[in-house]
């Protein structure tokens, strides 16, 4: 990928994550889907929490603005669009894009800013209930293509195939601009529920197609990761399966490879792997890494995240990462 363009911008759901560590009975009572995510009100997600067991940790959130805040973090040109609440919380979260070197591109309304309750059981699974609050009122004419003129990569998160005229105007919106449409898959009950929408976005516009092997196999129909990555490049450039533990699968134009997962050990905590494994990814492709070394270092940034409670990794998983770039980079140098 050239590098004229350095900007990576994200456009989704401007969100609150509010985590809790329950078990699966927890799960049971509460009618979550374990490891997917449901649509709720306000009320519900409340009522949720007043059954949990301990004290919740909020934290800023949105897949897109997760992967966003991990460009960020990683040195890249990173901007993120959404819209949020005028209270507190959106004032906490357009402070924390800024904090970290997150250019907010943000829409206000006087409704309260989205939140996912995301509650986290022993196997590290992370089962959520989603009110969107203002970030469900961004309108079609709301998106500019203004906002993406110097974006080499617009990365949209799939959960905004719930609004099908929204992410009809972003991705549109992008391909107006210039740039190369990434798109994440984000849940395998996403993929189930906009299936013809996402085949139909995917043949006109998507660059980069990223899943999971879950919601891969909900999108192809195969199980086996190396035949699902293989479906999907016939819908993009590049296609990617996510393997948890065991790698990933990355395929462009017919030719697959297998990359193995960085780090090892315990997994705290799943939220936001997924969301940092792109953050890695899409910056190593703008910085013009090879498909291999860009799917390490999201590799690498997945792990990080995986442990920790929540999706914002420490200032010392950044150092090794960063500790990690510099060796990739002078590899390349060398090579």
């Amino acid at each position: 990928m050239g590098k004229e363009r350095q900007v990576i911008a994200g456009i989704g759901s401007a969100l609150v994550d509010i985590l809790t560590h329950e078990d699966d009975d927890f799960l049971a009572r509460t009618g979550a889907v374990k490891g997917g995510m449901s649509l709720v009100d306000k009320e519900h997600i409340e009522r949720t929490l007043a059954l949990a067991s301990g004290t919740p940790r909020v934290v800023p959130g949105g897949s897109a603005c997760n992967t966003i805040v991990g460009i960020g973090k990683l040195g890249g040109a990173a901007r993120f669009v959404g819209k949020c609440g005028n209270g507190e919380m959106g004032a906490f979260f357009e402070n924390d894009l800024r904090r970290h070197n997150v250019q907010p591109v943000l829409l206000h309304s006087e409704s309260p800013t989205g939140r996912v309750l995301s509650i986290i059981t022993p196997d590290a699974q992370r089962s959520m209930f989603t009110y969107l609050g203002a970030s469900a009122e961004t309108r079609p004419e709301d998106i500019s293509p203004q906002w993406f003129e110097d974006a080499a990569i617009v990365h949209v998160e799939g959960y905004l195939l719930f609004n099908p005229d929204l992410i009809r105007a972003a991705v549109a919106a992008a391909k107006t601009a210039g740039a190369q449409v990434s798109l994440d898959l984000a849940s395998f009950t996403v993929v189930e529920e906009a299936g013809p929408l996402l085949k139909e976005l995917a043949d006109a516009y998507v660059d980069i197609l990223i899943a999971n092997e879950d919601e891969a196999k909900a999108f192809t129909g195969y199980t086996d990761e190396r035949r699902a990555v293989q479906a999907l490049s016939e819908k993009a450039d590049i296609a990617v399966v996510k393997v948890g533990a065991r790698g990933s699968y990355i395929s462009r134009g017919g030719e697959t490879i297998a990359v193995d997962a960085m780090g090892n050990g315990r997994v705290v905590d799943t939220t936001g792997a997924g969301d940092l494994w792109a953050a890695g990814f899409l910056y190593g492709l703008v910085q013009g890494m090879p498909l291999e070394k860009s799917a390490q270092l999201g590799s690498a940034c997945g792990w990080e995240v995986c442990r920790v409670v929540g999706a914002n990794i420490p200032e010392q998983g950044w150092e090794r990462i960063h500790q990690l770039l510099d060796q990739m980079q002078d590899n390349t140098l060398q090579a």
